[in-house]
């Protein structure tokens, strides 16, 4: 049976979540204060030198560190007399699989729902594979094949005609140059035509300009993380050509409350140490609160099983959970006491939970009514705030 990861989703402060966890100590965090959000290579830099000078295993080609030191990097463990914090919480193994299929010539393929550490998991690849994590293709509805493959200055263009100069390349133009590894975020939100332009460099591992008659070759090293949110699938799917090119991870949601908490709990700490929340932390029984809220909400049915519940429109992720806690810490320092109260979740939840004000506020409405009502004396000012807030 896998090991769990014991002892931090973009873009939310990326995030989460079926896997994330910070450090305790700070000391062990690269900080610049002036940066509203650093690469991990940048956050977690005192680390991945330790593990870079530590490391005995063999190196693959154009890898900073051996796989052992990877895995090691993102689950956890020790380094010398220094404790490495793991970055995603969850099954080791499927980490293991990911890492393993870097180290081959195929590309990765993270898929999940909203909230599983998609992206946080392809960031600390990233960062602990190469020392760069930055090679960066964001989907969209408005991505182009120019995006993915290259473009020109125009201006160059027009004066001087085709030339290296003038060639602009994309972020997996410069992965494939360098023989490091791109990420390729959300690719199902792109047109399934711009899709299939990776077929070809999946494939054949060169880029061609036709322009200036020249092909690339990729470098040894180079691959390719993409992520796709489960609740895109349909609108515009993967070919199969394309599909056959990627190994696929599946990343679970949380299987147990204790580990959505301590998800939560971490990472809401690492956002506080890096913004200026000017509130308390949360203490425990409110994450349990939101935590157990959402994971209702999320699969139709209280946590003893007792009760059916409508679900919400809301993904109602971990990742979600963790900004609304984030947000909640905002409200209480500027515009409360500086401790997290009950009006100051309950905002929140409103904005997470009523996504469509027809049917949510009715699936929110029975929540308040048949299951925190009947909860007790410690629910009982936390569903006033929310049923204020609900009217």
């Amino acid at each position: 049976m896998a090991k769990k990861a014991v002892a931090t989703d973009s873009n939310t402060p990326s995030t989460s979540p079926s896997g994330m966890s910070e450090p305790d100590d700070a000391s062990n965090v690269a900080s610049n204060t002036s940066v509203l959000r650093q690469p991990a290579e940048e956050l977690f830099a005192h680390e991945l030198d330790e593990l870079i000078k530590a490391d005995k295993h063999p190196k693959p080609t154009g890898w900073k560190m051996s796989p052992r030191s990877v895995l090691t990097y993102i689950v956890g463990g020790k380094c010398g007399n220094l404790t490495i914090t793991p970055k995603y919480v969850g099954h080791d193994r499927l980490v293991e699989i990911a890492i393993s299929t870097l180290v081959t010539d195929r590309a990765l393929l993270l898929i999940g729902e909203p909230g599983t550490a998609k992206s946080w998991l392809s960031e600390h690849l990233s960062a602990a594979i190469n020392g760069d994590s930055t090679k960066v293709v964001q989907g969209t509805a408005g991505t182009t094949e120019e995006q993915i493959r290259y473009t020109w200055n125009y201006a160059m263009l027009i004066a001087h005609g085709p030339s290296q100069q003038a060639l602009v390349k994309s972020p997996i133009f410069r992965a494939m140059e360098a023989g490091a590894i791109a990420r390729f975020e959300e690719i199902t939100r792109c047109a399934s035509e711009v899709q299939d332009a990776m077929i070809s460099l999946l494939s054949e591992k060169r880029i061609s300009v036709p322009e200036l008659a020249n092909e690339i070759p990729a470098q040894k090293g180079f691959s390719v993380i993409a992520t796709a949110n489960t609740r895109d699938r349909g609108v515009n799917d993967m070919s199969a050509a394309l599909k056959r090119r990627f190994n696929l991870i599946v990343l679970p949601t949380p299987a147990k409350i204790e580990t959505e908490i301590e998800i939560v709990t971490n990472r809401v700490r690492e956002l506080a140490s890096n913004l200026d929340l000017r509130a308390e932390l949360p203490a425990a029984d409110v994450v349990e609160k939101v935590v157990t809220i959402f994971r209702e909400l999320r699969t139709g049915q209280t946590l003893d099983g007792k009760n059916k519940l409508k679900t919400s429109s809301g993904v109602l992720s971990t990742a979600e959970a963790i900004s609304l806690l984030a947000n909640s810490m905002a409200l209480a320092g500027n515009f409360g006491t500086g401790t997290i109260g009950d009006d100051d979740i309950a905002a929140g939840l409103q904005g997470s939970v009523v996504k469509d004000e027809e049917k949510d506020k009715v699936v929110w409405s029975e929540y308040l009514n048949n299951v925190m009502k009947k909860r007790g004396a410690q629910w009982r000012g936390l569903y006033k705030s929310c049923s204020e807030h609900n009217a």
